[in-house]
């Protein structure tokens, strides 16, 4: 926990002080005060300005910006600076540098060109990791240790082929093991010795966009990349730790981030850390969801916000700035699903390079008489009053969605039945739903507890990993809500289909035998049609994308198809199981059909909306020591309405109290503790 670093929250974000002159950081230290500011992130990319040289390392300055911060009452967040390696590393041990998927190795330049398997890269990240480590382990000013930046991408030189055949038999042990799990038979793949394993990539398995010819393969290279990049990660986390070992390490993540397994990172990071980017028509169920994916890495722990912009970004196509107040209400959101920092990128604007028009908290103008810094000033003023008040503070949730990073590249690696099927916008689907009814939803891997859970929702399940069923089985046997979609229960861990009839190993829990899958074109569509009504629904719901054929094989059939040669088939159903329910929906159903379903599955484990509240207006609460605080956010650009009920409340960004009928303004936050 970093709640024991500061009295409140830490407000903040990325500086570069060896961007600028001396008269100009003194004038930055001016404005950071002015601003609220407690917390820089430095040394992100001074790798090359430390180290000129394999033997020879330049501290001083960085030693001076320290200070300089600490001085000002601003402590740091300290970076390895190993997300960028040194020119003259390039130069010397050209095996630094990555490899494409076409083959082609890759020149200095850019970001994240380290290959991940190379004995210089590792060997140096780890020396500078430790030296830093090691001059500022005693440093009152450094709070948080933030090893390398925004860890990406992937690599397929000939040292990440040697790796990934060492990879492959520490998981299998044997080849035969291997050719089974891939089944190899197929195609005449068959290996018979450890190097006739190359990479899949476009010059073997691979086609332009990414499909694979053999999905076991690629599966297993995916899951070899991200544990190479994770190894780079741990050998720095680990030379921190030798010297300060209560120290707090963290890296910082990108909401869903596909080639890097989040969960399995999560494992080796004292806190979790996020740079959250949305764009202007981002929806705000999708942030919403990523914070709670980012909560849920660690089973519900606080995290930390470590980049959001204040402004504009500068990589999309069209850069919208945020509109007044949005800053404020999107840097609350985060804290409402489980934030204990606001961070931003950048704390001031860079004069050159790909970064320079994007936003910053100093713009180019060098002064405070802007309305972003504005904005900033009064933010900080906030958090200064709010003080502890919801530092360490919890999301309980009644509700769980599983997501799982090797289910998502097996999906989208996969050849059919359509390109249409996205595994993250199904997520997103049916997290929504929830979403809209303000009741909310926890982000879990399949090895998580779903015990503490009343629903548990696994969309498009298409990997079912060993055990899994039967912890669903027995989750369900014990009175649990179970759902899940099309296309799951379809492959083992390797990829390989589970025969005897889909969904595998869900069968029996689902009550169904799916015999085909039918895959529509874009503007086919099907239609839902309810036997008898259910709760708020009746009637008939458009549905596409895929449509199972399924048989009923004790399951009850809630709905059937409306159209086409498999008209009247189930296409939703509801299996009774010991004392709880396992639902299966068949197709891709519109989201009205699934406010109805979701809705009525909730309030039928009398799961209650935080609050009634109008379209756009968004209830989180987090909970501390008994107290609940409910955050209210109009994402709305006009004035909205709700009613507490019987319910009163104290908010804490107006210092006034509240019950009844309750006003909030155009893009607004009120912070209710409630009474």
């Amino acid at each position: 926990m970093i709640s024991s670093k500061l009295p409140k929250m830490f407000y903040g974000g990325d500086y570069n002080p060896e961007q600028w002159d001396h008269e100009t950081q003194l004038e930055d230290l001016r404005m950071f005060k002015l601003a609220g500011i407690d917390i820089a992130t430095i040394n992100v990319f001074s790798w090359a300005l430390i180290q000129p040289d394999e033997v020879t390392y330049h501290f001083e300055e960085l030693d001076q910006y320290i200070n300089n911060l600490y001085e000002s009452g601003i402590y740091t967040c300290l970076a390895t600076s190993t997300a960028a390696h040194p020119a003259w590393m390039a130069k010397k041990y050209p095996d630094v540098l990555r490899v494409d998927t076409n083959g082609r190795k890759r020149k200095f330049g850019g970001r994240h060109n380290s290959c991940p398997n190379s004995p210089t890269y590792r060997k140096y990240s780890e020396k500078i990791a430790d030296k830093l480590a090691e001059r500022y382990k005693d440093h009152p000013a450094v709070l948080v240790w933030h090893v390398s930046n925004e860890y990406s991408d992937d690599c397929y030189c000939d040292n990440c082929e040697k790796a990934f055949r060492v990879w492959l038999k520490e998981r299998y042990q044997t080849l035969d093991q291997v050719n089974k799990a891939w089944n190899t038979n197929f195609w005449g793949h068959t290996f018979y010795e450890w190097d006739e394993i190359v990479l899949p990539s476009n010059l073997s398995e691979h086609s332009g966009n990414n499909s694979s010819t053999f999905q076991g393969i690629s599966l297993d290279y995916s899951r070899f990349n991200s544990d190479s990049i994770l190894a780079c990660y741990r050998l720095e986390y680990d030379a921190i730790k030798k010297h300060i070992p209560d120290s707090v390490v963290t890296t910082n993540l990108m909401g869903f981030y596909k080639p890097l397994d989040y969960f399995k990172w999560a494992k080796h990071m004292d806190i979790i850390s996020w740079d959250s980017y949305p764009g202007l028509a981002t929806p705000v169920s999708y942030t919403a969801m990523a914070h709670d994916l980012m909560r849920g890495l660690k089973d519900g722990q606080p995290f930390m916000l470590m980049e959001q912009t204040p402004s504009q970004q500068n990589w999309q196509p069209y850069n919208s700035l945020k509109r007044p107040g949005v800053m404020r209400l999107w840097s609350y959101q985060s804290v409402a699903h489980g934030a204990d920092t606001i961070m931003f990128f950048q704390l001031r604007r860079s004069i050159g390079a790909c970064e320079k028009y994007h936003g910053a908290v100093i713009e180019h103008v060098g002064h405070e008489n802007t309305r972003v810094f504005r904005e900033v000033a009064e933010l900080g003023k906030e958090l200064q009053l709010l003080g502890n008040k919801t530092l360490d503070a919890t999301v309980d949730a009644k509700v769980a969605i599983v997501f799982d990073w090797e289910n998502w590249w097996a999906i989208e690696k996969s050849s059919g039945p359509t390109v249409a099927l996205n595994y993250v916008d199904q997520i997103h689907k049916y997290y929504a739903a929830f979403f809209r009814r303000n009741i909310q939803v926890d982000i879990i891997s399949v090895d998580m507890d779903i015990n503490k859970y009343d629903i548990v929702l696994a969309p498009v399940l298409y990997m079912v990993k060993p055990g899994f069923a039967t912890k669903l089985e027995k989750f369900v046997e014990a009175g649990g809500t179970f759902l899940t979609t099309f296309f799951s229960g379809i492959v083992n861990e390797s990829d390989i289909v589970t025969t005897g009839g889909y969904p595998g190993e869900l069968r029996k829990l689902l009550g169904i035998w799916v015999e085909e899958i039918d895959a529509l074109l874009p503007e086919q569509k099907n239609s839902i049609i309810l036997k008898e009504a259910f709760g708020d629904l009746q009637g008939e719901y458009g549905c596409g994308m895929l449509c199972d054929l399924l048989h009923s094989e004790g399951a009850e059939i809630i709905a059937e198809y409306g159209d086409d040669f498999y008209k009247g088939m189930p296409v939703v159903t509801r299996n009774t199981f010991g004392q709880g329910e396992a639902w299966y929906v068949a197709s891709d159903p519109e989201d009205r059909f699934l406010d109805g379903l979701l809705g009525q599955l909730a309030a039928n484990k009398n799961i209650d909306s935080l609050l009634d509240t109008p379209e756009g207006v968004e209830v989180t609460a987090r909970t501390k020591d008994g107290q609940q605080y409910l955050f209210v956010m109009n994402h709305n650009a006009t004035a909205q309405s709700y009613d507490l009920g019987k319910g009163e409340a104290h908010d804490l960004l107006t210092d006034r109290p509240l019950s009844g009928m309750i006003e909030i303004e155009g893009r607004g936050v009120q912070l209710l503790e409630m009474k």
